[in-house]
């Protein structure tokens, strides 16, 4: 650590990539706190979890006892052990007294993305309901044709203020909060959708996992979904690159997300057959025009495509990231099974996650770190940090009883929160900024005494 510190002050080292080694290096000694404690007031499992994305202080949690809880994360609300031990107690609590309280479990709890004056739940009670933080009032509800699973907002977002909403339906309903009415109503999946998630690099573009094994990207700015995931589909590692992929393909630019469509399309091609009449050579006009035909029809129209599965059983965790190279990833779990998908090209990119036991029969909520390769999967009763390109386990948590249901990692602090059926909220820090093993800088003490 202190070589890092000594290249940056001799300016080898840029302020962006210390501050990524450093935050890299916290990650690695992430252990259970001794110095944190979180009071929670649940009496039922911790369904969700999430640290709000403008000042990362305010922690939201939502539990299976109907109810939904906020706590400052740097302020604690009691000390012990002479002041090293911060207890932190919930600000407010809502639940089955208040008056426009849930009557059944809390699946869903998310911020409102700008600031911490709205929160959004989701319930089974078929309800989503948007909170006042000030008052602990309900300003808007939106009836469900089933049990919420999962509710979503993008962190992106400056021209919608849309509620993505997946249910026990199989339908995905976007809800406004500027109109309280439902903007969109997106069909495609055959059966209940478990979890859905923003994209990180477009604000227009859901990604949806379903029951039916499907994972199916939307843009809402037109009809149908753009991308089936296909499981037959796979490229081994990730891409090379793009100053090189644009190289290889001798064009300024690299085609974008989109591209991978025209591709299919072209595949798809010597399969059809057509009439020209009496075998006249069909004009220049019409092949151009047949050519663009193809780029416009997207995998989510062709009927082979639109079966596709990305895995046998349920997807039931989610989570889209952001690889460095410009184009987003997404690794979710399901069926015992994790995958890491290149979106770019649509496909699986065969990375050998190590042997997993994951719950298959209710939604898991995953985490990733920015800094670090690693991802965070609920595995039963521990959590478990996967290297995202070697799939090997990196980091094993254990300290839950009981099953493991969410997990949040906030970057300001490089701290995970855990959730579980045992009804604790567990927090992981950094053991210490600077390891004891590396030799600090010598003290310049006198011999003699004074």
């Amino acid at each position: 650590m202190w070589r890092e510190i000594g290249d940056r002050e001799a300016g080898k080292l840029r302020p962006s990539s210390f501050s990524n080694r450093v935050k890299s290096n916290r990650i690695q000694t992430l252990q259970l706190s001794n110095q944190k404690e979180i009071v929670s007031p649940h009496r039922g499992s911790i369904n969700s979890l999430q640290v709000d994305l403008t000042e990362g202080r305010y922690l939201l949690s939502g539990a299976s006892d109907a109810s939904a809880a906020v706590y400052d994360i740097q302020r604690g609300t009691d000390y012990d052990g002479g002041g090293a031990i911060s207890k932190h107690k919930a600000i407010f609590v809502v639940d089955k007294q208040h008056e426009n309280g849930h009557k059944y479990a809390v699946s869903s709890a998310v911020w409102y993305p700008v600031d911490t004056g709205l929160f959004v739940t989701g319930s089974y009670d078929h309800h989503v309901n948007v909170w006042d933080t000030n008052t602990t009032q309900v300003v808007m509800n939106f009836k469900m044709p089933g049990k919420v699973y999962r509710t979503a907002m993008s962190s992106l977002a400056t021209s919608h203020m849309l509620i993505a909403a997946g249910t026990e339906d199989v339908q995905v309903r976007l809800c406004d909060i500027a109109s309280g009415a439902f903007s969109h109503t997106l069909s495609g999946h055959r059966d209940g959708v478990m979890t859905v998630e923003w994209s990180t690099s477009s604000e227009w573009v859901l990604v949806t996992g379903g029951c039916d094994g499907a994972i199916r990207f939307w843009d809402i700015r037109r009809a149908g979904c753009f991308l089936v995931l296909d499981q037959s589909q796979s490229q081994l590692g990730r891409r090379p690159p793009i100053l090189q992929r644009s190289a290889a393909n001798k064009g300024p630019t690299v085609k974008p997300v989109l591209a991978s469509q025209s591709s299919l399309g072209k595949a798809r091609a010597p399969q059809r057959k057509h009439s020209y009449g009496n075998g006249v050579k069909q004009s220049s006009t019409s092949k151009s025009l047949k050519g663009s035909m193809k780029q416009r029809l997207h995998p989510g129209m062709l009927s082979s495509q639109d079966r596709a599965t990305a895995h046998y059983g349920a997807v039931t965790g989610l989570k889209v990231t952001d690889d460095g190279m410009g184009s987003p990833f997404c690794l979710l779990g399901s069926d015992s099974r994790l995958r890491l998908w290149d979106v770019e090209s649509g496909c699986n990119t065969l990375v050998n996650f190590e042997t997993v036991r994951l719950q298959t029969s209710r939604p898991i909520q995953l985490a990733t770190s920015p800094n670090s390769p690693l991802a965070f999967v609920p595995c039963m009763t521990a959590v478990k940090a996967f290297d995202m390109w070697s799939g090997r386990t990196a980091l094993k948590f254990r300290g839950h009883y009981e099953l493991v249901n969410c997990c949040w990692f906030s970057l300001q602090d490089q701290e995970l929160y855990t959730g579980g059926n045992d009804r604790q909220i567990l927090i992981w820090s950094p053991s210490r900024l600077i390891s004891d093993e590396d030799e600090g800088p010598v003290k310049d003490v006198d011999n003699w005494s004074d």
